[in-house]
């Protein structure tokens, strides 16, 4: 019998069981091909298929009309971090980026190496750690801005906007949505583009998805290397050279289920209900498990907590919740402490397994 653990890990993440049982039955021959995915010519007629009903499906579950681009890319976020502003921000021009965490401002390291970027809002403490998302009075907007930029969810701080910022009239939003996309629908209305890495929500580290609108497209630069044009990625669907084509296979498999739980409302609902019984665990007991955090910033996707602020009692835990089952909690080593990150794929049962787990430790050590 196969052995599975509750997987909590920050990314490469758990993947829907379903997911990982359907790609184990088609690994060595798919549709008949008599070859694996992995095998398969990119640009034959059995992996355009799967190239395909992957955008459609991505497009259908986030609302993208035809206005917008969907692109496979490699790279990782991180490549998109230096792509947009190639792509985007002239030297004459500003960029605005809201700071909430590590990656964040990388984004804005990147950005600088291409042109002026506009601080609008750095969230960091005295101690230049991360407990909030600002609020839109917060922010101090550049009307002219090439783009606002924000990183949607931070994994490392355990914070997430719940309500995007809204940008001056004529400024497109620009997000870095790399760990909590598809937890639920957004109006994509006011966003010029927004991207993100496949090993949270969307499926296995290899592929980077980038939504891009058209008239978005049309301010990019001409004088960029073709691997980092949007342009040519998006004249050529995304088959500019060899995409990661596995991966996209088990992304399209990942928006397949999406669909068939009843979609992004469903997943929603799913996701509130872990992220809500968990939060409720470590309120319950706030002098032993220990998170500063805002409430009306909490991350939907990264709980994070320490233990009485008790490294030797944290590393115990990581070590009794592996022991049960129960891997990937500890935090991120910039951090310290506990992570917990229940994306879409962790079931309700995962998360019913670890509060029980925390009950346990807490008669234990409280």
């Amino acid at each position: 019998m196969t052995h599975r653990v509750y997987c909590f890990n920050a990314g490469p993440a758990a993947l829907p069981l379903p997911v990982l049982e359907e790609v184990q039955a088609e690994l060595l021959d798919y549709n008949g091909t008599g070859m694996s995915v992995m095998e398969l010519s990119h640009r034959g007629p059995d992996y355009s298929g799967i190239h395909s009903e992957a955008q459609v499906l991505f497009r259908e579950l986030l609302g993208l009309n035809d206005d917008w681009k969907v692109l496979f890319l490699s790279g990782g976020s991180s490549t998109q971090f230096f792509a947009l502003p190639y792509n985007i921000l002239e030297k004459n021009k500003t960029a605005d980026y809201i700071v909430t965490g590590s990656w964040s401002k990388k984004a804005v390291k990147e950005a600088k190496q291409f042109g002026a970027v506009h601080i609008a809002h750095d969230a960091a403490d005295a101690d230049g750690k991360y407990y909030y998302i600002p609020g839109q009075s917060r922010l101090n907007l550049n009307p002219d801005a090439a783009y606002l930029h924000f990183t949607s969810n931070n994994t490392i701080a355990g914070t997430q906007f719940r309500t995007f910022p809204q940008a001056p009239p004529g400024v497109f939003l620009a997000a870095d949505m790399c760990s909590d996309l598809l937890w639920r629908k957004f109006d994509p209305e006011p966003f010029g583009i927004f991207y993100a890495s496949a090993q949270k929500n969307l499926g296995p580290s290899g592929v980077t998805v980038v939504a891009v609108r058209k008239e978005f497209l049309q301010r990019c630069r001409d004088d960029v290397p073709a691997m980092v044009s949007y342009r040519i990625h998006a004249d050529n669907d995304s088959l500019y050279n060899t995409p990661p084509t596995f991966a996209v296979y088990i992304a399209g498999k990942v928006l397949k289920w999406l669909e068939s739980i009843g979609g992004l409302d469903e997943m929603e609902r799913r996701n509130l209900e872990k992220a809500g019984m968990l939060y409720r665990t470590i309120d319950a007991e706030p002098e032993f498990w220990r998170t500063r955090v805002r409430r009306d910033s909490r991350s939907v996707m990264n709980v994070v907590w320490r233990i009485r602020d008790d490294e030797a009692l944290e590393k115990q835990f990581v070590s009794e919740a592996a022991a049960a089952g129960l891997v990937g909690l500890k935090g991120h080593r910039s951090v310290g402490g506990i992570r917990a990150s229940i994306y879409n794929a962790v079931p309700l049962e995962g998360v019913q397994a670890l509060v029980s787990f925390m009950d346990q430790f807490i008669q234990k050590h409280g």
